[in-house]
């Protein structure tokens, strides 16, 4: 799995989300933006996960999607599929939105498939460092060899 994001308004979030891809072997980052990671938030992940600064994602989302991946964006859409019932391929780039205004329509263009995590309360959706780490635990859940 590859992780790709806008420019995000919180480096702890980036910063947590590093964190994670360390901690599922995801080596690859891909970010928009001045983005600064906090060592002592992402710990070991500050070393280990390699981050890729880009002016935006749709070039490099479709250089992925010629080379193999399933592009994937965590989005609430009319067609988004569930995250519970979703089958991941092995080759994944998981798209994630800005923190607020979630993926721009440039990104959704290029998406292969939108999944959505179930909201059952207020707000109706969850912080974007929350929301990844249950979505790549899904994905480590169905590859749990790697």
């Amino acid at each position: 799995m590859i992780i790709a994001c806008p420019p995000l308004k919180s480096n702890v979030n980036l910063s947590r989300m590093v964190r994670l891809a360390g901690c599922c072997a995801i080596d690859r980052f891909i970010v928009c933006g001045q983005a600064k990671v906090d060592p002592k938030i992402a710990r070991d992940g500050a070393e280990t996960v390699r981050i890729e600064s880009r002016n935006s994602l749709p070039p490099i989302l479709k250089k992925l999607s010629h080379e193999g991946y399933r592009i994937v964006g965590l989005e609430q859409t009319n067609l988004s599929q569930d995250l519970h019932t979703y089958q991941f391929t092995r080759k994944t780039v998981l798209v994630l939105g800005s923190e607020r205004n979630g993926i721009t329509q440039d990104v959704l263009d290029c998406l292969d498939d939108t999944i959505e995590i179930p909201v059952w309360g207020l707000p109706y959706s969850y912080n974007i460092a929350t929301a990844t780490t249950m979505a790549v635990y899904e994905y480590c859940r169905q590859f749990p060899r790697g």
